[in-house]
């Protein structure tokens, strides 16, 4: 992982964060962006309570936080757990400052499968932890939102205040979040922050399984000499966003003035990848380690639940959150590569 706080225009943020010993609590911590977030955490010198019932997460990126940290010192405690459990939702709030909530099952294709599910996970999960919260009167609270939530909104770029119709249950899970996070403001006065990721890509990113995101996917195809498998004709288009720019936007969001309202912030680049350019993109990065690859892109129908092309404006998160990526896709996929070429010598 590179981490953001090495950039010179985020330096003033690290200072904000270390100058007090907080403690965070990452539900999710051991999914691709929850554990990248409890590491930053950590190196800051912040403490952690990380929650995860690994139905989506990996004991490995729990390990691996731990040996990267050192478990900083006792800072980082870990417990088994489901939000979807109450009792579990208020065992894990003890002490805690902020709450980074991490935790959903995501996939179009997986909510279209079983609804039932994605929803008891993403929204009555959401509420248990989200009242949990509210009861222990907690600092900040700020949860992973998705761009699902624009769903057929034909404008370009996505501004926060216009949204369309869900295309798939999960987008509908997504939404109903950000309904409840705003009748939570205006109930109880309890505010919080959404974040609405972008295709968010990096290391610790799962390329295994059925709903497995399009950038590891299809790096991991291209090491193994696999064919690659485009839904559509390749010209769909996304705002990919690099793991980093997303761990920022999270810490920006937990030290934020946000006590009572309910704000919802866009988390992207602002750039727009199609679906062949990006495939371009991967198979010209893996070249530069030796890693080539001569195979045409195969293409197959168009995915039910997906919008054909994503672009963030990014303005109200760079003007109310300091939020600023330090990664491009390009600048991205450059530090993602050599970890997944790590996995492959690994396994």
């Amino acid at each position: 992982m590179s981490y953001w706080f090495d950039h010179e225009s985020q330096k003033i943020l690290k200072k904000l964060i270390t100058s007090k010993r907080r403690t965070w609590l990452v539900t999710g911590v051991a999914g691709f962006i929850g554990s990248n977030i409890a590491e930053s955490l950590l190196h800051l010198g912040q403490k952690v309570i990380g929650f995860d019932n690994f139905s989506t997460g990996h004991p490995r990126n729990i390990e691996d936080i731990v040996a990267k940290t050192a478990a900083a010192d006792g800072a980082f405690t870990f417990l088994e757990g489901d939000i979807r459990d109450r009792d579990a939702c208020a065992d894990i709030m003890d002490g805690v400052e902020i709450v980074l909530h991490q935790a959903a099952l995501g996939s179009v294709p997986r909510s279209i499968e079983d609804p039932r599910t994605s929803h008891d996970v993403n929204v009555t999960g959401f509420i248990n932890i989200l009242d949990e919260a509210r009861r222990r009167n907690v600092e900040n609270f700020v949860y992973a939102a998705s761009s699902s939530t624009y769903g057929d909104e034909p404008n370009l770029p996505k501004i926060e205040e216009r949204i369309g119709r869900p295309l798939s249950p999960y987008a509908g899970t997504k939404l109903f979040d950000e309904i409840y996070a705003e009748i939570f403001s205006r109930t109880y006065g309890f505010g919080s922050i959404g974040l609405r990721y972008f295709n968010v890509f990096g290391p610790r990113q799962d390329p295994n399984g059925a709903y497995a995101a399009v950038i590891p996917k299809w790096t991991d195809r291209i090491i193994a000499n696999k064919p690659v498998t485009i839904n559509g004709d390749g010209l769909t288009s996304r705002d990919f966003c690099f793991i980093d720019n997303a761990v920022q936007a999270n810490l920006r969001a937990g030290i934020a003035q946000n006590k009572k309202q309910s704000e919802v912030f866009n988390v992207a680049v602002g750039e727009q990848t199609s679906l062949n350019e990006l495939f371009a993109l991967i198979k010209e990065r893996l070249a530069l380690h030796q890693c080539y690859y001569d195979k045409d892109a195969m293409y197959a129908e168009f995915r039910r639940g997906d919008v054909r092309h994503s672009l963030a404006s990014i303005d109200r998160a760079a003007a109310l959150l300091g939020y600023h990526p330090t990664h491009t896709i390009g600048e991205g996929i450059g530090v993602a590569i050599p970890w997944y070429l790590a996995q492959t010598v690994k396994a």
